[in-house]
Order: structure tokens, then C-alpha cells, then sequence
């Protein structure tokens, strides 16, 4: 989640947790937010090329609203497809888990429908759900409630629905090269037809394969904006025909102008919390 407003206020907010050691799961990122005042909180949530999933430990029940006005309350997972999404609530505690999609696709099951942006994890999970809700927030530290929660992660992918390697082959290969891939390319690469290719894909991410290399490369120019980086260096450096280029995704993604998205205060906490994006790969 990034949150739009004064940068100096998102640090002052927030106490983040990050796990000691390396997860068991490639694709797979962690991390606690854990409010520093009891008055509400309103977050504007930027998508980002993962699946999150935010396990409510906090006093008032956490409420997410997607673009169309529908709200979730509680444990949510927000798909890859997801803008225009905002958090609201107050004594937020919470454990926000990011999924790249091959592993989200067995974590959470044929259930999460790709073109759904927020869905309830109690309607993903079941009585799995609170359970696990209910021995995270009864754990003792953060470093517990990370290795409670990386067994059920464990636990629902070995025995979820694998996805086919030729689409965690392609995910792959548009994070390495930021986006820069072309359908065609990969889709040569795997053996597969371009038509193939975007609707398996598509399937499984709930985005087609450009949208999805667009999203990593956005993704990448929003972290170095908010490094400082000018419009026009970032936009030559990762790949945009031009600075306008740029500008266009920015605004279909944030819906904010580059400088808008680089003063986010927001994605200073993003750095803290992940530092290191392994989420992003699935090896």
C-alpha cells in the first residue's frame, strides 16, 4: 500500500517489522504494520506486480474499498489488477504478505478469481482464516507470526493448483528485464502461440502478458522517482519511448502525475518494508 499526502507522515506513523532470516518460498515477501496512533488512517493503495494479502490484527476491523465502491472488512487479498483501492481504519495492526502471481495462484486457489481486485481471504481460506488469525494474534513477536504464517503459505502451496511453468517462466523473465520483453519473444521462448501465451496467462495473473510487463516497469520508474530521479532520466533509463510515455502509465496506474508519485510518502515505508523484492521472482 502507498499513501498519498506530506512525506514526513507516513514515517511517523508506522512501527514496520521485517523477518530475520530468509523465507522457505521463493515469491514470497513479509512484513508488520503496526500503527503508531489510534485516530483513522486512509491509504490509497498503487498496484504493484504482486498479490497482497493484509491478515487484520488490529483493535478496529480494517476496511478496504475497491474502485467501484465495494467495501471488505477485515483479511482481504488484493489482486495484481487492483487501482483505485483504498484502506481505511483506526488501531491498525496488520501482516501484509505479497504473492508473486505463479505462487498466489496455489496459495490462494482457483477461488480468487483473477478479475476480482479485493476478495475477502475468510471467502479464499474458510475456517483457515481465522485460524490463522487467531494464532497470529496470539504470537509473541513478529519473528513467530512470520514463521506461523510462511507454514500455512508452505503448507496451501504444495498441495494448491500448480500453475503451468511455461507462465512462472514468462513472470520471470518480464522481472528481470523490468517489463522489457516482448509478447512474441516470450512466447517463442516457451513454445507456446501468442494467443496461448496471453490467454494462460491472463488466467492465471489476472492481467494480460503486456499490462503485467507494464505494471513491473511502472513499478521499477515509481521507486526511482521517489529515489529522486528526474522524469525525463527515468524515463530513458528503464525503457519509455519518452518522458510523455512515462507520464501516461504513471497516470493509468496512480492516476497522480511522476512528481506526484515520486513526493508519495508512501513509498519511503515501501523501501523499509521491502528492501529486498524477492516476492517479485518465483526462484
Amino acid at each position: 500500500m502507498r499513501s498519498a499526502g506530506p512525506a514526513h507522515a507516513a514515517a511517523s506513523v508506522w512501527d514496520i517489522a521485517t523477518p530475520s532470516r530468509r523465507g522457505r518460498l521463493p515469491g514470497v515477501g513479509m512484513a508488520g504494520f503496526r500503527a503508531r496512533t489510534t485516530d483513522p488512517v486512509d491509504l490509497g493503495v498503487v498496484p504493484y506486480p504482486a498479490v497482497t494479502v493484509a491478515v487484520d490484527l488490529g483493535g478496529g476491523p480494517l476496511a478496504v474499498h475497491d474502485v467501484s465502491g465495494r467495501r471488505q472488512s477485515g483479511s482481504v487479498v488484493v489482486g495484481l489488477a487492483a487501482g483505485g483501492v483504498r484502506g481505511r481504519g483506526r488501531d491498525i495492526e496488520c501482516l501484509q504478505i505479497r504473492l508473486s502471481p505463479p505462487v498466489a495462484h496455489a496459495v490462494l486457489g482457483v477461488g480468487a478469481a483473477p478479475g476480482a481486485t479485493v476478495l475477502s481471504l475468510d471467502d479464499l481460506w474458510g475456517s483457515d482464516a481465522a485460524r490463522l488469525q487467531e494464532q497470529l494474534r496470539a504470537a509473541d513477536s513478529w519473528d513467530q507470526r512470520f514463521a506461523m504464517a510462511e507454514d500455512a503459505l508452505v503448507r496451501r502451496y504444495e498441495t494448491g493448483p500448480a500453475v503451468e511453468p511455461e507462465v512462472a517462466f514468462v513472470w520471470r523473465r518480464m522481472v528481470a528485464n523490468l517489463g522489457g520483453v516482448r509478447v512474441e519473444r516470450l512466447a517463442a521462448e516457451v513454445g507456446w502461440s501468442r494467443k496461448r501465451l496471453w490467454s494462460r496467462f491472463r488466467a492465471r495473473t489476472g492481467l494480460g502478458p503486456k499490462r503485467a510487463a507494464q505494471l513491473i516497469r511502472f513499478d521499477h520508474a515509481a521507486h526511482r522517482l521517489a529515489a529522486g530521479h528526474s522524469a525525463a532520466r527515468v524515463a530513458a533509463e528503464i525503457g519509455y519511448v519518452d518522458q510523455s510515455h512515462l507520464h501516461r502509465d504513471v497516470m493509468a496506474f496512480a492516476g497522480v502525475t511522476p512528481t506526484a508519485v515520486g513526493a508519495a510518502p508512501w513509498l519511503a515505508v515501501d523501501d523499509i518494508a521491502w528492501a529486498a523484492p524477492g516476492y517479485l521472482s518465483t526462484s
